[in-house]
């Protein structure tokens, strides 16, 4: 409108001078002022159409944001029922975990037990030895199967003597592939 008004006013100035040619002049650059003016408010038009398009898929955008996000209110109600269930489920647990430790213990005092009465049963071991044997002999190799009293036999050395000379505490434990000096008889 304000085009029109600009346009009337220029053509009231020309015929006011007198210029005939002066108003085809003016005529042909108010067209052209008004083609470029068409042109540049078709652009905006598009750019307003684009701004529009843009602001609606941010709206949507937003909306959908909105429904993925929980609210405080909803974030409390969901810890308060999780503190529900745990709190129901703490003396299960507890009772649970109670009867595993019992369990636990009848087992481990049932070990020690065992262990306390193999160690009552096993032989005395002997820590002193005496110097009563023969100081030339021979050595013996401990094979698969032998024992003190074997080893004596094959040797014709005494029992006793072996297990002195060699300060076996432990008869029982010989090991094979184990070296020891046999006394020779006296």
């Amino acid at each position: 409108m304000w085009i029109r008004i600009l346009l009337t006013m220029t053509l009231l100035a020309a015929v006011a001078r007198g210029q005939g040619n002066s108003i085809q002049y003016e005529m042909a650059n108010l067209r052209e002022d008004m083609r470029g003016l068409v042109q540049r408010v078709g652009e905006l038009t598009m750019r307003v159409e684009q701004l529009e398009r843009e602001n609606a898929a941010l709206r949507s955008g937003a909306e959908n944001a909105a429904q993925a996000y929980v609210t405080v209110a909803q974030l409390n109600d969901a810890v308060a029922d999780l503190n529900r269930i745990v709190k129901a489920s703490k003396g299960d647990i507890m009772k649970e975990v109670n009867q595993k430790l019992t369990a636990l213990a009848k087992q481990t005092n049932a070990a020690v037990e065992s262990v306390a009465k193999g160690v009552a049963q096993r032989a005395t071991v002997q820590t002193t030895f005496s110097d009563n044997y023969s100081q030339e002999g021979t050595s013996y190799t401990v094979q698969k199967g032998d024992t003190i009293s074997s080893i004596a036999q094959k040797t014709g050395a005494r029992t006793q003597d072996i297990i002195n000379a060699n300060k076996i505490g432990d008869p029982s434990r010989l090991q094979v592939g184990q070296t020891l000096f046999i006394p020779s008889a006296k």
